[in-house]
């Protein structure tokens, strides 16, 4: 790996700190203080060093929605793009997030494979593909560190499924691991030069992965030349001694952590070789010093150098549309349905579903932040159509299944008490969710804390039965308009420590309550502190629904909204209990009725457009039954502006499928994602997503890996060697639609699966030429496809 002279610079004054610390301090240095951060030591000129989730947003030290986030699109979003240029520049965005939120080092991104639809995480990976995965990954994490803030490339390795995923063993055969799994932190190693790496919970062939030497020492660091920081997935370190002569650098969150003390004991007492906390060390050093922390280092990007500011709600408007992906646009009346035509719209536009109006717009977990507005479906296509066109709405079926955070018609704030009544401090809240994680608001001690009171008003816009309810772990007492509606403990028996803290959501009870009139509301929460976490975490959510409807009653408004509009656009979707971090998902199927409700509306209206807003696969069994089916995945917090754009043809779906969608779960080649008495086996070796598809032939899924529709069409024209036809080769394509478009030239080599992409863009009738990079291809003629063309490369010598 090259060192230029801000490296050498930089590696100076690393080996002058370091010269100056004794164990203790060196073995401090390698546990962090509290969730987020590790600490200082001002006699070298040492500041604190701040860590923070991603991937599609900066959280800061604070999880809390005072302190908002912009929210960008899930990774599946971003990967569907297949842009690394775009990945890039999102990175970049996230660097200036990190800059304003007081963030060293962003904890992103996620580079697992999509092995199985099922991967309850699906949605914060990017593709089943390593290639697609390693290329957008490499784009992403040079735009960060183009930032001057570092990353920890996650989750190393095999870590795919979510079930057992602190404990699993998962089984994979040498040439799968790195064929594929191993294949993305390869790439982004080589081309992007990552200044840390994560070490995911799962153990990989009988070893847990903060402890795989094999892994870490010998082919992260050794094979690839990797010199940054290897981080333990937050609680995954277990062992003091395995850990650090695993190769674990730093074992995160403290301040209860294997190393700090309990490693200077270990190497005192002979168990740890002290050159092993030494180099463990220096390679913190290194990793503050580049993001700005060590006096006498040079910052790895100075301040003058960082990109121009990015706006934030234009970049994740774009992201958003780029991803988008059109996998069904029939004719009617001699015209593709989309984009919609507003001169033709007669009769208006019925806009069906719960999530046109709430749509959810990222994943639960360590991908969840707090932006400051969401744009929904909804609110854009009242901005955008033009005046006369009528737009009407239906809720037509709910798929949330539990109730959620307060938040339309509340205000409410969070008040943290003594056990003697005193306030110790408070906080406004947008919702009725309360998450202090590590860093507690100002003023309040979190040994002190006894109570938290989220309290306030509900104005309802409904007059009936409205439900509230509870989640979280200790002893709650509920109030609505006076009336105490539970007053209990509440636990979670859940094996994941994180599911088990925030709990259940639990309805306690119905309050009737009229329209436009205000009552109080309160929700008193003594936490449990007996929950495993070695961190301070205060985490409750009072929870609200409005008043239920007859469910067939609201399927017949939906019909008739449809069957009285030009055009129905019926948005589906995922709730939280169904993709979210901690658990797989059980099924591909939309919760509740929302099949039937596109299958009904269907038969009313002809033209109807369903957009599926889903961060993984659903089985779609009405898919060849509607005109138009437009995959929006968790599009952000300018999701519904994206989506008018895409509706009405300001903007062209530009996405291709990241992952291949069944017609049916039983049609996945991999469905296995729990494990069998500790141990989860990949039985299909490399015959992963697509390849596993192509191997069998039959069934055939529904929508292939790379598919997807735009608002133009293409003609392939040829498919020729470069002029080195070992590393290249040429595309050249022409649009022979009638609107400017986007195209994705995908090339496959035969035997082996995506060996490079590229995009290229052009004019109606206009010809577009793109060279393709190819990897080492392999003995004897190679055999490329793009598009319809075929072309025989002679390959290299056996």
């Amino acid at each position: 790996m090259t060192v230029d002279a801000g490296d050498a610079e930089r590696e100076r004054a690393v080996e002058a700190a370091l010269r100056t610390l004794g164990l203790d301090d060196r073995a401090r240095l390698l546990a962090g203080q509290d969730m987020w951060s590790l600490p200082a030591l001002p006699a070298i000129g040492l500041g604190s060093l701040v860590m923070s989730d991603g991937p599609i947003g900066v959280r800061g030290r604070r999880w809390a929605a005072d302190e908002p986030s912009v929210a960008l699109p899930s990774p599946t979003a971003l990967a569907a793009s297949w842009d690394p240029e775009l990945a890039r520049r999102a990175g970049r965005l996230l660097a200036q997030e990190a800059h304003r939120k007081g963030v060293h080092v962003l904890l992103a991104p996620t580079v697992n494979l999509h092995r199985s639809p099922l991967g309850g995480r699906h949605f914060e990976a990017y593709s089943e593909d390593p290639l697609l995965t390693g290329a957008i990954g490499t784009g992403y994490v040079r735009g960060v560190q183009d930032g001057g803030v570092g990353v920890t490339v996650k989750h190393f390795v095999g870590n795919e499924a979510e079930t057992d995923r602190f404990t699993v063993d998962n089984r994979i055969d040498p040439r799968a691991l790195r064929e594929l799994y191993l294949r993305p932190f390869e790439m982004i190693v080589a081309d992007a030069r990552p200044w840390g790496v994560m070490a995911a919970y799962n153990a990989v062939n009988g070893v847990t992965m903060t402890e795989h030497a094999e892994l870490v020492n010998g082919v992260l660091r050794g094979e690839w030349g990797f010199d940054g920081v290897v981080v333990s997935d937050w609680l995954a370190a277990r062992s003091t001694v395995g850990a650090i002569r695993g190769g674990l650098d730093l074992a995160m969150p403290g301040p209860h952590s294997v190393y700090g003390e309990a490693l200077a004991a270990a190497v005192r007492a002979g168990e740890v070789p002290e050159e092993l906390v030494e180099a463990a060390a220096r390679r913190v050093l290194r990793l503050a010093a580049r993001v700005g922390l060590l006096d006498g280092a040079p910052a790895a990007v100075a301040p003058a150098d960082r990109p121009a500011w990015i706006d934030g709600d234009a970049l994740a408007r774009e992201v958003a549309a780029r991803g988008f992906v059109l996998l069904r646009n029939e004719v009617r009346d001699e015209a593709p349905v989309l984009p919609l035509d507003t001169a033709a719209v007669h009769g208006g536009i019925a806009l069906i579903g719960a999530a046109a109006r709430e749509p959810r717009i990222l994943g639960g977990g360590s991908a969840q932040v707090f932006p400051g507005h969401v744009v929904s479906l909804l609110d854009a296509m009242r901005v955008a159509l033009p005046a006369g066109v009528q737009l009407g709405y239906a809720l037509g079926a709910d798929p949330s299944e539990e109730l959620a955070p307060a938040a339309a018609g509340f205000a409410l704030r969070a008040v943290a008490r003594a056990a003697d009544g005193r306030e110790l401090g408070s906080e406004e809240l947008p919702s009725g969710q309360v998450q202090w994680f590590g860093e507690m608001p100002p003023g309040v001690d979190y040994e002190q804390v006894h109570t938290v009171d989220v309290c306030g008003t509900f104005t309802p816009t409904a007059s009936g039965a409205h439900r509230f309810g509870t989640r979280g772990t200790g002893h709650f007492t509920l109030t609505v308009a006076g009336e105490v509606l539970y007053d209990g403990p509440q636990s979670d028996p859940h094996s994941d420590p994180f599911e088990a803290f925030f709990g259940t959501p639990t309805q306690r009870g119905t309050v009737r309550l009229a329209a436009c009139e205000p009552v109080a509301v309160s929700l008193l929460h003594a936490p449990s502190k007996g929950v495993e976490l070695p961190v301070q975490a205060i985490g409750c959510s009072l929870l609200h629904g409005e008043p239920e409807r007859d469910e067939e009653e609201l399927l017949t408004e939906a019909v008739a909204a449809a069957r009285a509009a030009y055009t129905a656009v019926v948005v589906v979707g995922t709730t939280e209990r169904v993709e979210s971090e901690g658990f797989d998902r059980r099924d591909l199927r939309l919760p509740g009725r929302q099949d039937e409700l596109v299958a009904r509306v269907a038969a009313a209206n002809p033209r109807t457009v369903v957009i599926v807003n889903s961060g993984a696969p659903v089985e779609l069994p009405w898919r060849e039954d509607v005109a138009a089916v437009l995959v929006c995945w968790f599009p952000g917090q300018e999701g519904g502006a994206a989506l008018a754009d895409v509706l009405l043809g300001a903007a062209e779906p530009g996405g291709r499928l990241p992952t291949t969608w069944p017609v049916r779960l039983a049609d996945a080649p991999v469905t296995e994602v729990e494990p069998r008495s500790g141990v989860l086996t990949y039985e299909e070796g490399v015959f992963v997503g697509y390849r596993a598809w192509q191997r069998r032939g039959a069934p055939e899924p529904a929508y292939p890996f790379g598919h997807g529709l735009g608002y133009t069409s293409w003609a392939y024209e040829e498919l020729a060697a470069g002029p080195d036809p070992s590393t290249s080769v040429t595309v050249r394509v022409r649009n022979v639609g009638h609107r400017t478009g986007r195209q994705v030239v995908q090339l496959y080599l035969a035997g082996s699966g995506l060996v490079g992409f590229a995009s290229v863009t052009a004019a109606p009738g206009a010809v577009a030429e793109t060279t393709v990079r190819l990897p080492p291809l392999p003995p004897g003629p190679a055999h490329l496809t793009a598009g319809p063309l075929t072309l025989t490369l002679p390959g290299r010598d056996a």
